[in-house]
């Protein structure tokens, strides 16, 4: 289906809510990966920041794909055979967001050092459901407007 004019302006706003989100997800994973023995507290903030910012970007998105005239109503309206599509990544958006609110309430400093290898294990993991989210979307753009959304690097 080719993209209608609003649809297009749509896409870009997911392209610019998707390269906002990578970079938030790059700055997790710079976060993650700094050395914390000896410097939980300071390792703990730097991780809490950056869940906070992917907390705000994921947010963003949601909005611009769910929200009212959505990218996701947009999909539907022009092909009705993407729901189960549409259907998934919406339900990984709950499961996502409930994933992110819960590391931001665990990882409220003061992070202790007990609690550095189950903290970066579990945000570790989000980073892997957050990168196949965002193919899953991806995916489902393409097989929609067959255009690709870039992977926002």
């Amino acid at each position: 289906m080719e993209p209608t004019v609003s649809t297009r302006a749509e896409l870009h706003a997911v392209r610019v809510r998707r390269a906002e989100l990578r970079e938030t997800l790059n700055l997790m994973e710079a976060a993650l990966a700094a050395p914390a023995r000896g410097r939980a507290v300071i390792w703990g903030e730097a991780v809490h920041a950056s869940l906070v910012m992917i907390a705000d970007d994921f947010g963003a998105h949601v909005e611009v794909t769910e929200g009212p005239g959505g990218l996701h109503q947009a999909i539907l309206a022009g092909d009705l055979r993407l729901a189960n599509a549409v259907e998934n990544l919406t339900s990984e958006h709950g499961q996502l967001a409930e994933e992110i609110a819960t590391l931001v309430a665990d990882s409220e400093a003061p992070v202790a050092e007990g609690d550095v290898d189950d903290l970066r294990e579990r945000a570790t993991s989000l980073l892997g459901h957050m990168v196949r989210h965002r193919q899953r979307g991806a995916d489902l753009i393409y097989e929609a407007y067959e255009t690709d959304i870039g992977g926002g690097d």
